[in-house]
């Protein structure tokens, strides 16, 4: 058999497993099952050391996908509301600030990782940018991707579950995406690949942050507020983006051998667990001070990825359009502020200590 075709054969098999995992979890009426199931399924194999495949290229387009559905829920009635999120938004610096300096100590003097490393690893920013950021820096690269894929699977694992077995939060996902392409105009249709792809390279020329995820979801603001479509991707699609980042997820732990890497997947689920009670401690102070709900500024902290809230969101029905704002105000928090925090720690000294 060919090189490529084993290549494309391992990406079929993948694909399948990661549908397999998120219709059985569908079946069992799960929040999120497309997402988990198929995370639960790569993430298992990759572990097992079976070839799973990132589908990198088709991760991005999906990605493009869930920030078309984001911006599809910021419509004219929610921006009556904006005048209620200063507070919290604002409350997010002192979190992150919070998460790192927990995180810094936990990761340099528990953990015993270098001080850049810790100092990345313990930064509440997106997986993709603080390991290649660490890296550039001198970090251990594979500590650093861990201990953030290991945080977002330990979030999306408890937070919907949680969720749903406690506060009485039934799955919406199927409710709130219940259009079939088949229903959606065609007209509707390409508008939304045009925000998809206007945002996609507007995002990149802008150098934003997640670009992938933030330019489309701009745009696609932009065009529901100002009335140009109301329509939202239909089921197939999202269903097929939460397949797709699922398994993204999961092939985040290729190549790790789990009696080589349990003692940094041990102190980054310990972490995980205390991002968890800091991200419930702080909206709970939130809460008495804005009368927001609790779910909704769970989700807006909870220390996962944008996209990967962002659905567990629209899973539970929860206000898609303030947990997105959320997220990715953090993401350009820690993206403006990470690079001058880490080279004014080591210009005091405190990196190399």
């Amino acid at each position: 058999m060919s090189p490529a075709l084993t290549h494309y054969t391992r990406i079929v098999l993948t694909l399948l497993a990661a549908a397999a995992g998120g219709a059985v979890c569908w079946k069992l009426d799960t929040p999120l099952p497309w997402m988990i199931g198929a995370m639960t399924v790569i993430t298992i194999a990759a572990l097992s050391g079976l070839p799973v495949r990132s589908l990198a290229p088709f991760r991005a387009t999906m990605i493009t996908v869930l920030g078309v559905m984001l911006g599809s829920s910021f419509t004219p009635a929610l921006m009556t509301h904006i005048a209620e999120w200063p507070i919290p938004l604002a409350g997010l610096l002192v979190y992150c600030s919070l998460t790192l300096a927990i995180g810094m100590a936990y990761f340099r003097f528990v953990a015993k990782n270098d001080a850049t490393t810790a100092f990345f690893a313990a930064a509440p920013g997106g997986l993709n940018e603080m390991t290649i950021m660490g890296a550039q820096m001198g970090g251990d690269e594979r500590t650093i991707s861990l201990t953030h894929a290991v945080r977002i699977l330990l979030v999306i694992f408890t937070i919907p579950i949680w969720f749903r077995v406690f506060a009485d939060y039934v799955p919406a996902a199927r409710e709130a995406a219940e259009i079939g392409i088949r229903s959606v105009p065609l007209l509707d249709l390409a508008s939304l690949a045009a925000c998809a792809v206007i945002g996609y390279f507007l995002g990149k020329r802008l150098r934003l942050p997640a670009y992938q995820v933030l330019g489309p979801m701009i745009v696609s603001a932009a065009a529901h507020l100002t009335g140009l479509t109301a329509a939202r991707p239909p089921v197939e699609i999202v269903s097929m983006a939460q397949v797709v980042m699922g398994v993204g997820i999961g092939c985040r732990f290729t190549g790790a051998k789990l009696h080589e890497v349990g003692r940094s997947m041990l102190h980054a689920a310990v972490f995980a667990v205390v991002l968890i009670a800091i991200t419930v401690g702080c909206c709970a102070v939130l809460n008495e001070i804005t009368d927001l709900p609790v779910a909704a500024l769970v989700l807006a902290y909870a220390p996962g990825g944008l996209a990967e809230m962002s659905l567990v969101a629209l899973a539970l029905s929860i206000d898609i359009a303030f947990v997105a704002t959320h997220h990715a105000f953090r993401l350009f928090i820690v993206l403006l502020f990470a690079p001058p925090a880490f080279r004014w720690l080591k210009g005091r000294g405190r990196p190399a200590s």
